[in-house]
């Protein structure tokens, strides 16, 4: 063995049992959620009211903290509990039920306040009460049950964001109905009306008022259309007419939303909060737990298929788990840069939503179907490869074996940390995951991956795109390409056109950029970070040679790649009268969500104020996943694309 399959094998503790769990069955899915929750014990407070996952802190209060340190695990012991399988600590669960709202008590959570964190916790307690209230409610005392009450009302008559937060409420009045308990039936029905002013179609709704554009997983997985789902089985006998609406949205939002999910599992790496890892497939678990029929081409082999194989493709990487078991803050290892300021210890729990499933029998069609891979595997697919997503802003795109997204129009409405890369960059992989910077000096630290970067201070900041104005969908060649603006400085526009791959270059996408500056700027434009490391012995990447053909870097004055276990990624400038020089960019550590230590392909240049220059950027990128990869991508990598008429036209009108 090498030394760094050693390194790579040597651990400091087992396995977790979710990383050996073969993820097939209704039995293994069972057994995983319990896998999860079985760390937890050691984190309970005396009266179980709080669980204390990890010792960093959040914008909120630690008691909030540990409040989702408790609440979040629900999302998955509750559909277990509802499908009739046993927990062997469900008790643990209801005694800090009891406790945490016992305003007498030692541990309670405290009443309400405007805007506060307890609210989104409410959730998965008030889904337990509705779904196991055998288990949760039921063996409480009529005081208890006035507490639980009385703490969950609390947030009836509260501020709350305009946001996905107006769920919370709606479900913890749910749990609350459900056990015939008091609830307010008015704030039910006002909040539904108000979120369904957040949808925009097809599916399709914003994480708040319309004046901005937020539709990521928050709009699908994380929130929105999950909790539609839940409430269409939680609510179908008393508001009929809009649960057969959530199922007709659900059924048009999942012929879009199966193009975020790659052949081999894993989601496309989107917006904000991904350290809730697996919760980007919950959406498919609620589609299943609501009983929605699924729309051709897809069905129930194929829905069960989607979910069992993300779960399989995080099973694969252990260092999501803490020594002691909990989950750790971060996306495939342990990373704070990515963190938000909102995520506790306890915050990756809401992983547990994608368990939903659970609570369905096994003669469930969903549970008793024979699992199928993703309809992509087919051929001819019955999915388009290129799929223009009005709503989100989107072209989604399955090409030479590499699922991706191109993005332009999002942006996060408040400071968000690394908002730029969580919503600005031009792609998004899901193979290659996206960079997050880690500093704010030079450029290694701003990490401008899949992102045109540029710097009026000779290289020590720089700026990257965020604030995208006036995108809009345009078609040339009977293909769709993404059109936005930006003006990093009052005197500096950069206008961008995103552009598919084709049937002739399937591993390449084209950016084309005009810059016009009234100062003088440095640019640097990046294509996707990678593992930068040798499989031998784990050190730094060398240049690739006859000796390495598929393992190393190469830059010149027109191209810069870097190949390695990851597969290949690349990027070139294709207009031949500019004069940018291709580099590798040592990019700072822990910077990508998926790897730890990568490389980045770039092209660089210097801009001379009062000048309008254009870029015509091709990126190429071919996973490992990608059939014979190895044999095939420098073959692929040296058939650059050329510009298209239209482009060319652009460019030449301009002058």
């Amino acid at each position: 063995m090498s030394t760094a399959r050693t390194a790579e094998a040597n651990q400091p503790f087992p396995a977790h049992p979710f990383s050996k769990n073969p993820l097939k069955t209704r039995d293994d899915v069972v057994a995983a959620c319990a896998s999860l929750l079985d760390p937890l014990e050691a984190g309970f407070s005396p009266g179980c009211a709080l669980v204390r996952v990890g010792g960093s802190g959040t914008r909120f209060d630690e008691t909030a903290a540990q409040i989702e340190g408790y609440a979040r695990p629900l999302w998955g012991l509750a559909p277990l509990l509802a499908g009739d399988s046993k927990y062997k600590n469900t008790h643990l669960f209801v005694q800090g039920l009891a406790s945490g709202t016992d305003p007498e008590g030692p541990e309670f959570w405290g009443n309400m306040e405007d805007l506060d964190q307890r609210m989104v916790e409410s959730c998965p307690i008030g889904y337990t009460l509705a779904v196991a209230g055998k288990d949760f409610w039921d063996p409480l005392t009529e005081k208890q049950k006035q507490n639980v009450a009385t703490w969950i009302g609390s947030m009836n008559d509260k501020e709350m964001p305009n946001t996905n937060w107006l769920w919370f409420r709606v479900f913890a009045n749910l749990g609350l109905k459900a056990n015939g308990a008091a609830y307010s039936h008015e704030r039910i029905e006002a909040d539904m009306d108000h979120l369904d002013t957040f949808h925009r179609g097809g599916g399709w709704s914003n994480d708040g008022p319309g004046d901005y554009t937020q539709m990521d997983y928050y709009s699908g997985s994380f929130a929105i259309q999950f909790l539609q789902l839940l409430y269409v089985k939680l609510a179908a006998d008393f508001d009929p007419e809009r649960t057969e609406e959530y199922k007709r949205r659900a059924q048009s939002y999942a012929l879009d939303f199966i193009h975020y999910q790659d052949p081999d599992g894993h989601s496309i790496p989107f917006g904000r909060s991904l350290t809730y890892r697996f919760a980007t497939i919950g959406f498919w678990s609620a589609f299943a737990f609501a009983d929605v029929e699924p729309p051709e081409p897809l069905n129930w082999g194929i829905v069960k298929g989607l979910l069992l194989r993300n779960l399989r493709w995080w099973s694969k990487h252990h260092h999501i788990f803490q020594p002691n078991g909990m989950l750790n803050i971060g996306y495939t290892y342990p990373n704070y840069y990515l963190a938000e300021n909102y995520n506790s210890p306890g915050s990756p729990y809401w992983c547990m939503l994608s368990f939903q499933a659970l609570a369905l029998p096994a003669s469930h069609p969903f549970w008793s179907s024979t699992e199928e891979p993703h309809p992509f595997t087919q051929t001819p697919s019955p999915l388009p490869a290129i799929k223009k997503l009005d709503h989100p802003k989107h072209i989604m795109v399955h090409k030479g074996g590499h699922t991706l997204l191109l993005s332009s129009g999002q942006k996060c409405h408040y400071p968000l940390k690394a908002t730029q890369a969580k919503y600005g960059q031009f792609v998004y992989s899901s193979a290659f995951g996206y960079s997050v910077p880690t500093g704010s000096y030079a450029l290694e630290q701003f990490v401008p991956e899949s992102a045109l970067a540029l710097s009026d201070d000779d290289g020590e900041i720089w700026k990257m795109r965020r604030e995208v104005e006036d995108p809009q969908f345009l078609e040339t060649d009977g293909m769709p390409v993404l059109y936005s603006t930006m003006h990093p400085w009052r005197d500096v526009e950069v206008k961008s056109w995103l552009v598919p791959p084709t049937y002739e270059a399937p591993n390449w996408h084209i950016r084309l950029h005009c810059v016009e500056t009234a100062r003088d700027l440095l640019s640097a434009e990046g294509g996707f970070a990678i593992t930068g490391t040798r499989v031998k012995d784990g050190r730094p990447l060398t240049a690739l040679s006859e000796q390495s053909p598929n393992e190393g870097t190469e830059a010149t004055m027109q191209d810069a790649v870097v190949v390695s276990r990851a597969g290949a990624s690349g990027i070139a400038d294709i207009l031949p009268e500019n004069s940018r020089k291709g580099g590798i960019c040592n990019v700072d550590a822990n910077s990508n969500l998926i790897e730890p230590r990568t490389l980045l392909p770039t092209m660089n240049s210097e801009l001379k104020a009062d000048s309008t220059t254009w870029f015509a950027t091709a990126v190429f990128a071919m996973p490992p996943t990608a059939d014979g990869w190895e044999a095939k991508w420098k073959d692929a990598w040296e058939k650059k694309p050329a510009l298209a008429p239209w482009m060319q036209d652009l460019i030449s009108t301009s002058k």
